[in-house]
């Protein structure tokens, strides 16, 4: 061990009971003032790697090592009592879901000072001052009223900052951070980028866990790239990122989206540039012109659905209410993807759900192919629900966990499909199931098995397969990607592309990642606290953005160097 490392580690080997191992023969250093950063796609070992250092790799586990070590000392075989002495003095832990790990029913003051009551010697008031330390430290701002509250009562990137509060509390020389920033906005992910690069500059060693690679270059002095249980590639950040050696490090570096024109292909196996499909730029609401304005004909002939100022609240616990959506208006062309960025809270999953006719309308209209949508009966609706499909962030919550693929999709054809238990059972049926899975890239092989039986990209391929069993003109999108690989992840890009092209296809397409947005967009609305700020086609407003907000959320995005 080098006399600088914070943490070594040698050849080690996690496994779980009798099964092969996990992670098989992973070796780095790690100096103070330093961050490496392991990158990998989910399975790669990397978080089991991460948990093994602190003795969290689960009961069952197998952890082995010719050097494992903090501080100069082993750490090989502690017993759980000893680890609960090192944890939070000799090492930090900061988990991607801050809600899970902080406890709900007690405030964070109290859990941040619990670390100082039993490993210090400060008395009370003591402790209480050191809090509010911490949580300025953190950039919690009023951390004299943010002490009071539950995690709960606080926002995606407040619960982040208190639980990074709460692992640096005993200032250990080492923080491990598991995927810290993901499914956070693009802006509070760079607030907590730049404060983890603070704390590495203040001396302390982070070992930082992602599957993306452009949030680790941002403050990542190393990296190093796993796949399979090894470590395949590491170097410098800069030279990792811009000239990678392996191949999956290739493929992952492809598979970025942020910069990547409209029609490129992401995934590494097929990664010629398609011909862009031809851009006719619609008008974003009733009064905004767009950068070039075709025939109003032209536009009323392709228009698919058009939102006109959409109104929708909810009420809060004390009985008043908060305006969700606030006179929102867009079309979508056939054809044509139409991103809704901003960050939580700005409205977007509620707009899809008032596009789908899912919540009421207080004001306005959502009109379908040129009729009325939302202001008629549900019943009216329901012979045409099959035009309008869609696609969900959380596809596992939004199957039924007891119903294999084959009836998944069989219930999505419905109609389509004979009702007897036999008839869908036949050659023919089967078919059509196989071409449906055929489209999304599954095997056949899939259907007997259930969700939980299938990994997270698989998952998410039967959720637009279902989506789109009933031949839908337009699917709607709410956050598809963006809790998957980023190899995966390019992966279903590609897919809703050439669906798109094949099918003429019309997208709303909503999520936090500006990155995937402007790859996949050709119209981009930016909300904020309900409202549209800007509109337009994403050429201008991803490289002229006029909304000062707009251009705070790009300037935010994440980007590998070079």
């Amino acid at each position: 061990m080098s006399a600088a490392a914070v943490l070594s580690v040698r050849a080690l080997r996690v496994g779980f009971g009798a099964s092969a191992p996990v992670v098989r023969g992973v070796s780095f250093e790690l100096a103070a003032g330093e961050c490496l950063a392991i990158v990998g796609e989910s399975g790669s070992g990397k978080s089991v790697t991460a948990r093994s250092l602190l003795g969290l790799a689960g009961a069952n586990a197998r952890v082995e090592a010719d050097r494992l070590e903090l501080g100069g000392q082993s750490v090989l075989g502690l017993t759980d009592r000893a680890w609960r002495v090192r944890r939070g003095k000799d090492v930090g832990l900061v988990l991607q879901d801050a809600l899970v790990s902080l406890d709900p029913l007690r405030p964070i003051g109290r859990e941040i000072a619990d670390s100082l009551r039993l490993h210090t010697t400060l008395g009370a008031a003591a402790r209480a001052r050191r809090v509010l330390e911490l949580l300025d430290a953190v950039g919690l701002s009023n951390p004299e009223l943010q002490v009071q509250k539950r995690s709960g009562q606080l926002s995606g990137g407040e619960r982040q900052r208190a639980l990074i509060a709460a692992a640096i509390a005993l200032n250990p020389p080492l923080l491990i951070a598991d995927e810290p920033t993901t499914a956070l906005d693009v802006t509070v992910q760079a607030q907590i980028l730049a404060l983890l690069e603070q704390i590495k500059l203040s001396g302390t060693a982070v070992l930082l866990v992602s599957h993306d690679l452009a949030v680790v270059s941002r403050i990542a002095d190393r990296v190093a790239v796993m796949h399979d249980g090894l470590l395949i590639e590491t170097g410098r950040t800069e030279r990792v990122l811009v000239a990678p050696q392996h191949e999956q490090t290739r493929r992952m570096v492809a598979a970025v989206p942020a910069d990547k024109p409209r029609g490129t292909r992401l995934s590494l196996a097929a990664s010629m540039p398609l011909a862009p499909a031809p851009i006719v730029s619609a008008r974003a609401d009733s009064t905004r012109p767009t950068a070039s304005k075709p025939d109003a004909a032209v536009v009323r002939e392709t228009v698919v659905l058009e939102a006109i100022g959409l109104s929708h609240s909810f009420r809060r616990p004390d009985g008043s209410r908060q305006l969700a959506v606030d006179d929102v208006s867009f079309s979508l062309l056939r054809g044509h993807t139409l991103g809704i960025v901003g960050e939580s809270g700005s409205g977007k999953t509620t707009t899809a759900r008032l596009l789908l006719a899912l919540l009421p309308l207080e004001q306005g209209d959502v009109q379908l192919f040129g009729q009325a949508w939302s202001s008629v009966s549900e019943k009216r609706r329901r012979r045409r629900r099959a035009s309008v499909g869609a696609i969900y962030q959380d596809s596992l919550g939004s199957f039924d966990p007891r119903w294999s693929v084959g009836e998944i999709l069989t219930d999505a054809l419905g109609r389509a499909l004979p009702q007897t238990r036999s008839a869908r059972r036949s050659p023919e049926n089967l078919a059509r199931l196989t071409t449906l899975l055929d489209e999304v890239g599954l095997a056949a092989t899939v259907l007997p098995r259930r969700p939980l039986e299938l990994s997270g990209g698989q998952r998410q391929r039967v959720g637009i397969a279902r989506a789109l069993a009933g031949r839908p003109d337009i699917l709607i999108c709410d956050e598809p990607v963006s809790s998957l690989d980023v190899s995966v992840q390019a992966q279903v890009l590609d897919l809703l592309d050439d669906v798109q092209r094949e099918r003429e296809l019309s997208l709303i397409f909503i999520s936090h990642d500006l990155g995937v947005v402007q790859h996949v967009s050709d119209e981009v609305v930016v909300m904020r606290s309900g409202r549209v700020v800007e509109s337009g086609s994403a050429a201008r407003v991803f490289t002229a953005p006029e909304h000062a907000y707009s251009a705070q959320l790009l300037a935010a995005v994440p980007r590998l160097p070079g």
